[in-house]
């Protein structure tokens, strides 16, 4: 899609001004939210606000402080070309600005990666409980992709050693990008398997992983925002579950003794009774939003596979 270059009317003098602007693009437009925002106000602000380097978590009271405030003209040229992005080809907005949260952290992302919008940021904060009786040692982030819930599985149990593992060797020089960024180069780990096929030998407390596990009718479904995402990172066949399965055989060859595995799978939470009948597994409550995390304990699974067997 050709763009032409982006202009502006000469009336946007201020913060309020773009922000008011941004809103009306977007409803024009009709663009998705859903990464990192769920409403108009908040991702033109969010927009604005990075485009002048002004930080996202500043108090209200400042944020309104600034909204009179008048802008550059470096600054609206930045400004209306990001917004042009965003309602012409739409572009997530963290892939325009190389910025996501998640867990209160920012991480570099760009289209190489998902961004991350997980409701296991809520778990991760709240230590897993009352799932885990102990502080995890060794944790595994299986399909981690750009490294943002390994990163924050670290800063939040800092004893314990965290590898990040992808089949995605491009993913994981996103992943090594923010550890370093986080200097963590010597607590989390990259590692590049597919599955479990790399991790031979090791062993985990916890395991966690947000896979690909986004089902045939959703993926026909997805708003164009989603389509900037590498689609390897969604899709996982026709009931979401296919990589979910062989991670569920696999697991409790890496699980220590008592150990727990956290897995996401969104919408297809749907399907995890059909595909796994008689499998007991826990579904977490989360109060923050979201939900498709599963628990279940090593024991649990061997129990299972060997009544299935």
């Amino acid at each position: 899609m050709n763009i032409q270059q982006p202009s502006h009317p000469p009336e946007l003098v201020t913060v309020l001004d773009w922000i008011r602007y941004s809103i009306s693009a977007f409803y024009q437009a009709g663009v998705f939210f859903g990464h990192g925002t769920d409403n108009e106000w908040d991702e033109a602000s969010s927009l604005v606000f990075q485009a002048l380097n002004l930080p996202l978590d500043m108090p209200i009271v400042r944020q309104q402080a600034l909204y009179q405030a008048r802008v550059t003209e470096s600054e609206k040229q930045l400004m209306a070309d990001w917004l042009q992005q965003r309602v012409e080809l739409q572009k997530p907005l963290p892939y325009i600005t190389h910025q996501a949260w998640f867990a209160g952290m920012p991480f570099y992302v760009d289209e190489r990666v998902l961004i991350p919008r997980s409701p296991f940021a809520e778990l991760i904060l709240q230590h897993f409980k009352p799932y885990l009786d102990t502080e995890p040692t060794k944790i595994l982030d299986l399909c981690t992709g750009g490294g943002c819930i390994a990163i924050a599985l670290a800063t939040q149990f800092p004893e314990a050693m965290v590898d990040a593992a992808d089949i995605d060797t491009d993913a994981l020089d996103v992943a090594s990008m923010n550890i370093h960024e986080y200097q963590l180069e010597e607590q989390v780990i990259p590692l590049a398997s597919d599955l479990f096929e790399g991790l031979e030998g090791l062993q985990y407390d916890l395991i966690v992983s947000n896979p690909p596990y986004v089902d045939a009718n959703d993926m026909a479904d997805l708003p164009d925002e989603f389509h900037h995402e590498p689609e390897h990172a969604l899709a996982a066949g026709e009931d979401g579950l296919d990589l979910v399965e062989i991670m569920l055989q696999q697991a409790p060859d890496y699980m220590n003794d008592g150990a727990w595995l956290f897995v996401e799978v969104g919408n297809s939470e749907l399907h995890v009774a059909v595909r796994f009948p008689g499998l007991d597994v826990d579904w977490c409550e989360l109060s923050q939003g979201g939900s498709g995390i599963f628990a279940v304990q090593k024991e649990t699974l061997m129990k299972y596979w060997s009544n299935i067997n």
